[in-house]
């Protein structure tokens, strides 16, 4: 009775508030932890008829979607059973970030088809970032949706690689070439750190962080230029470049991932002495080795 008369008096106020026209606010209730641990162990199918049998997981960290404030951490559930923890910030991004590091280490096979749910369920979070960050990818052509199943990673082949490294030509030579009539010698030796830091990735860290720090590489070069757009762009193909090709093609080996990076070093050298003839031909080059 006397919660009744409570929830009677409550809806009373609320219509007195909205006769007198002030705003009433409504909050929704918050997902909690337990119904986030339903909806990540619901049959992962469930979700917008997204079929996830017969897929084979990746590997990838687990990441805390609970809210930050009140809400126990996660990191030791994270450091009990081995796996990173991906805090709430920016959860989106991080999944995007970790399905494109699988996509270059080749995790994510071209051709194959992942559902939103199944990806989550590895990731230890709902499908929906998974699926904003697949959307994204698909923008980037990296992935293309699959109605009703999730989205197949796209296969690539020599001639598109081909075409991006002459785009990449076409974007950035001029672009090269009138920094180095323009700026000085001491700009370019500071980038050398991050020549050498290609040098490193492609002799003992793997394709993943060679990619990771050529583009590192390339974003500071052009920054120079003072063109964000320009900077983007040229960011967008460089990854694209990235992407795996065919199924079963042998990705770069070490010898030409080193060759590749040692490039860097060579470019800064020519650009620091206002080579124009090295500079062109060093980055032409470099582009025909769709780096």
């Amino acid at each position: 009775m006397e919660q009744a008369r409570s929830r009677r008096a409550q809806g009373s106020a609320e219509s007195s508030a909205e006769s007198d026209g002030a705003p009433v606010c409504r909050v929704p209730a918050q997902l909690g932890a337990g119904d986030g641990a339903r909806e990540r162990s619901a049959a992962p199918g469930s979700a917008r008829g997204e079929h996830t049998h017969s897929e084979t997981p990746i590997p990838g960290p687990r990441v805390d979607e609970r809210p930050q404030r009140g809400e126990p951490s996660a990191a030791g559930q994270g450091a009990q059973d081995g796996r990173p923890v991906v805090q709430r910030a920016s959860v989106r991004r991080q999944i995007l970030d970790a399905l494109r590091t699988a996509l270059v280490a080749g995790e994510l096979a071209p051709g194959e088809v992942y559902s939103a749910p199944a990806l989550g369920e590895r990731f230890g979070v709902s499908a929906t970032p998974v699926r904003e960050a697949m959307q994204q990818l698909a923008l980037e052509g990296a992935v293309e949706v699959v109605p009703n199943r999730g989205f197949r990673v796209v296969v690539h082949g020599a001639r598109e690689l081909a075409e991006l490294a002459e785009i990449r030509a076409l974007v950035e030579v001029p672009v090269i070439l009138r920094l180095a009539r323009t700026v000085p010698a001491e700009s370019w030796a500071e980038l050398r750190p991050l020549a050498d830091a290609t040098v490193r990735a492609a002799s003992s860290e793997g394709r993943v962080t060679y990619a990771e720090s050529d583009r590192a590489f390339h974003r500071a070069v052009l920054a120079l230029a003072g063109n964000e757009q320009l900077v983007r762009i040229a960011e967008d193909l460089h990854r694209r470049a990235q992407w795996p090709l065919v199924q079963g093609s042998a990705p770069r080996s070490r010898a030409e991932l080193i060759a590749d990076a040692a490039e860097h070093a060579a470019l800064l050298d020519a650009l620091a002495g206002q080579d124009l003839a090295a500079v062109q031909a060093l980055v032409s080059k470099h582009f025909d080795g769709a780096s």
